[in-house]
């Protein structure tokens, strides 16, 4: 009786398992698109020029929104992507300076009603009652609102008397959306989420005035 047993209960082991192999290799498979459409995101250009009243940052960012955020954004949840930029100074003889530190705030919001797209640019966090000192910008589609909040022109970073003529200058840039900023409600359900970490960072150095 035992003997005859036996050879089943392996074949029911076996079976178990390689449902089991199975199972796993779909979940790695299925994860795997996911992971490559966060690394599509990227810093596709960062450039930066001195003018006489300063420091100028150019850049165009790439970023692939997840499902989750684009799904928010298309059901009127307002989002708040953040742009930062850090100015620091090489020192030989010592660590690094930081020159400057700046921001600039991004709110991109659609409006069903008008089923248009409104894009507020500020250099500081917005409130209902600083939203009217922003750039308001509207667009028909999310695609054109996304192209003009990913393509930074002309941002000053630091001014021409923080910044030294002879000096190396390093920036760190990054863009992404600002989870702190969402609605209270998404704020919980968003922190430690994947689909919600939407960011990519660059750094590029410039010399002194005049170098090549």
């Amino acid at each position: 009786m035992t003997d005859s047993s036996t050879p089943c209960w392996k074949s029911v082991r076996r079976e178990r398992l390689a449902a089991w192999l199975l199972s796993c290799l779909l979940f790695v498979f299925a994860a795997v698109p996911a992971v490559r459409a966060q690394d599509r995101s990227e810093v596709t250009q960062l450039r930066l020029e001195r003018t006489p009243d300063g420091l100028v940052l150019y850049a165009n960012v790439r970023l692939e929104l997840p499902p989750a955020v684009q799904d928010a954004l298309t059901k009127g949840i307002a989002m708040v992507f953040l742009a930062e930029a850090d100015v620091v100074r090489h020192r030989w003889y010592w660590t690094d300076k930081k020159m400057a530190s700046v921001q600039r705030h991004m709110r991109l919001a659609y409006h069903p009603l008008t089923q248009r797209w409104r894009l507020n640019v500020a250099s500081g966090p917005m409130t209902p009652n600083s939203l009217g000192l922003a750039l308001n910008l509207n667009f028909d589609s999310m695609e054109e609102a996304l192209a003009t909040m990913q393509r930074i022109s002309g941002w000053k970073i630091a001014d021409a008397g923080m910044i030294e003529s002879d000096s190396t200058l390093k920036v760190d840039f990054r863009f992404g959306l600002d989870v702190t900023q969402l609605p209270r409600p998404f704020q919980i359900g968003a922190f430690g989420q994947s689909d919600w970490k939407v960011g990519v960072s660059a750094s590029q150095q410039i010399g002194p005035e005049g170098a090549r």
